[in-house]
Order: structure tokens, then sequence, then C-alpha cells
């Protein structure tokens, strides 16, 4: 795998590539304090690293005259995967200023979405973990049903709001100081140029504070389960008008209630997209917003749960007549070495990953308890520690009561019987210095200057007793 075969697989690992191993993506509030951390570090890293194998085109080919003046760029590891996102759906340039066709996007509106971004969450995936190093490392998913607000919009995830300007991240989050490219996609085409991964501003979002007669809320688990329950992967036109599509209804261009397509409103993953009302709401420069990833590895997840749920043939992949770039055999734009779209619209088990979500019920309970095992991890030290210290504690107490029992054996009493029932002899010593009713006390030489307790207004009536001690 990889641009020069030196990847393995998905799925596999080691030197020669020969062991397999599923990796697990997890709800991403299921993720420990230290894993968020890393979370948000490696992607923050991916942003600042400059890719080692890739550049990215910033001129057409013919402005590049047949190869004699390359026109590429540097970018970081997480912009490649920004400015891929944007070539695959940008408006076709004719040549000239405002000379596109607009009518054709390769990853989206058609059956190769869902193909298509699986893909390109892998090789995601894939370059983080060659970058950081972690083979462990996974994208998390977020579940966005019925959600209220942008649940995930929290310094400690993907940046919370700024109290100064509401479009704008909180400065406590890492993501803040983002710079966007590849945003302004009506001007590209305007100019008839591509994107020259310029810098364009700060990374924005203000989700709520969209157009919610398009999209008045988030999606709710009732539609989660009704776009579920669409048997055919995709019908008619294969567009945004196909009715009754498991596809067009999840993308968001069918109505999740009926499943008739050209919805007047948008919906499920598209309706993410608006309500972030920001960098995410653009289709050319939505992958600019890291909250991109979360959400479309919980759209990969629901197309995972489609395939085990109704587990169609490979012939259910519209083998023709689908929009262009969209049909089982074409091969994706831009990805090299070439891929198919048919080639994955396979179960992700077959590609070497698994949803924590879609786990049977041990398997869940075991993952829920995880975070929780994971911050006992951090503390066991301490634990030990006191535990140690409660050994310790515990065998002193234990010296110290076989030292007081050793010194009791040879205090006075021992000598008026065994040690084991001392309470007797002292009611009998101190019965001789107590008041007795109807006796007398006795005054013990012993005592010396010292005057014995003494027993006072005592009625044969009442019978209450006071204490006094007098010296």
């Amino acid at each position: 795998m990889g641009f020069n075969c030196a990847d393995c697989k998905f799925g596999y690992f080691g030197e020669n590539c020969t062991q397999w191993r599923a990796s697990l993506r997890r709800n991403v509030f299921h993720l420990s304090h230290d894993e968020k951390i890393k979370l948000v570090s490696y992607l923050n890293l991916a942003k600042q690293s400059v890719s080692r194998d890739y550049v990215v085109a910033t001129g057409t080919y013919q402005e590049m005259e047949n190869g004699s003046n390359p026109l590429f760029a540097d970018v970081s590891v997480y912009d490649v995967f920004v400015w891929l996102h944007y070539y695959v759906s940008r408006e076709a340039l004719l040549g000239g200023p405002g000379n596109v066709w607009s009518n054709v996007d390769f990853a989206h509106w058609a059956p190769a979405f869902l193909p298509w971004h699986r893909l390109y969450l892998l090789l995601w995936e894939h370059e983080i973990r060659k970058l950081t190093g972690d083979m462990t490392f996974t994208i998390p998913y977020w579940d966005w049903r019925d959600a209220e607000a942008c649940d995930v919009c929290t310094d400690e995830l993907m940046g919370g709001r700024s109290l100064q300007d509401p479009s704008l991240l909180s400065p406590g989050s890492v993501f803040s100081s983002w710079k966007v490219l590849c945003s302004r996609a009506e001007e590209y085409s305007l100019r008839g140029v591509l994107c020259d991964v310029s810098d364009e501003g700060p990374l924005r979002r203000d989700p709520g504070n969209h157009n919610r007669s398009i999209v008045p809320r988030l999606p709710t688990s009732a539609e989660v389960a009704f776009t579920l329950s669409l048997s055919n992967y995709d019908t008619g036109a294969m567009d945004r008008s196909a009715n009754m599509s498991f596809r067009n209804t999840l993308e968001g261009f069918g109505d999740p209630q009926t499943g008739f397509g050209n919805s007047p409103r948008l919906n499920m993953h598209a309706a993410l997209h608006i309500f972030m009302n920001g960098s995410m709401s653009s289709v050319q420069g939505s992958a600019n917003d890291p909250i991109f990833l979360l959400h479309h590895a919980y759209v990969d997840s629901i197309f995972e749960e489609w395939l085990r749920r109704h587990n169609p043939s490979a012939s259910q992949y519209p083998e023709f007549n689908a929009p262009i770039g969209h049909n089982a055999r074409y091969h994706m734009v831009p990805f090299l070495p070439l891929r198919r779209n048919r080639e994955y619209f396979i179960s992700t088990k077959e590609l070497g990953y698994e949803y924590s979500n879609l786990l049977n019920s041990n398997q869940r309970i075991a993952e829920a308890m995880r975070p929780y095992l994971d911050e006992l991890k951090n503390v066991w030290p301490w634990l030990l520690f006191a535990g140690v210290m409660g050994g310790i504690l515990a065998v002193s107490l234990v010296a110290a009561l076989l030292k007081v029992k050793q010194r009791y054996q040879d205090w006075p009493w021992k000598r008026w019987g065994s040690w084991k029932n001392p309470f007797s002899h002292l009611s009998a010593y101190f019965s001789k210095i107590f008041w007795i009713r109807e006796k007398k006390p006795i005054i013990l030489d012993s005592i010396l200057e010292r005057q014995p307790l003494i027993l006072d207004n005592v009625t044969e009536e009442t019978g209450n007793r006071n204490y006094q001690t007098t010296i």
C-alpha cells in the first residue's frame, strides 16, 4: 500500500506486514482524560508537520505547461487531506475565468459518497500513525444523535467558543491558532484557478446560529433508525433526487422520516455540516475543522451497521448509470495508488477496524469500563503506596499490642489471677475506696493527700448519684 508500495495494507502490521490486528474506533466521550489529550496533540502535530511524502498541485496542467513549469506546494500532513477533499469536490475548470462545470463531484451526491469517505478516513488515520509512530491510534467518532448543541465543542476536545467573537474558537484550545486553506471555492471558480493553499484566516465555527429553516435541529435517534431500515443502497437517478435510498438519506438529501429525495431541508450528515455554521459548512473546505473527522467516523459507523444488517451483495453497488465517477469500477479521485469504488463497499472487519458501538453486549460493557480502568492505572502507584504504608502501620500496631500485653502481665493484679480477666480484681480494688450503700468509706493510706470520690445527695426516694472529685 502507499504511493510507493512501502506500507502495509489496512489491518496488517509488522516489519513484513504479517501481523493482522483489528483496530477499534471509539466514542470520543469514552476516551480517558489522557486519550483526549493525545487525540488533540496528534491532530495539532499533524497540522504543524510538513508532509514528507506529498506535495499538492497549485496550478492546472495547462498552467504547468505540460510539466515544464511545475506548480506544487508543501503542506502539512493534516492539510494534505484538506486539499484532497477540496480537490475531489471542486468544480471542473474548463479554461478561463468563470468557465467551469459545476455538476460534478466525485465524492458527494451519489453512490461513492460512503466508500470514498471510508477510504479517505483510513488513509488519514494511517498518515497520523506514521507521523506519531503510534500504530494504535484510531479516529474516534461523535455520536450526535439527539444532541441539542455541539457536545464536542469544548477546549478539552475540539475547541470551545470564543467569548470575544462567537464565530472563533476559544484561545484555550490549540485549534484557535489553526489557519484554513482551500475554503473559497466560488472565488477560485470565478478566477478559473486552483486553490494555492495560502493562508485564508482562522478556523471559524458558530454552532447553532445557522439558518434553521434549512436545518431545524440535529438528527434524532428515530431518524437514524429509519435510515438504517432502508434496504436499497441507492435508487433511481442515484443523485440527490433518489427516493428510499439509504445512501441519499444518510448523506442528507432524502427525508429521514419518509425516504423521499430532494428534501427541502438538509438532514443527517449534511445537517451537521450546516449546524456548525463556519469552516465546516462549505463542502470544499469542510475538512479544515477537526470535527470533520469525528463526524464522518460516525457516518461511517452507520454505513457499517447498514452493511451488517442488510448484508448486500456486491451487485447492490451500481455498476452503470451513476453520476460521473461513481460507478462500481471507476477509480476514486484523486488517490494513488488507484482504488475502485466497489472495493470499499465491504465490512470494516475486512479493512482492519471496528466500531465500539457495534460490538456485542459483553464487549460494549468492557469498552464502557475502559476509561475507568485507564484512570485506575494512573493512580495505582498511590494505591500501592497506601497499601504498603497500611501494612506497616498494621504490623506496628500488632507489635505495640504485644508489647502492652507483655507489660500487662507484669502489673500488680497479675498475682490475683490470670491477666485475661483483670476487671473483677479492679472492681474489688476500687470498692475499697468507693461509697457503698449503708457503709462508710475506707480511706487508704496509699492515696496520700488526695480525697476519694465522694457520693453526695443520695436519697432512697430517687436513687440519684451525683459524683464530685475533690482534691
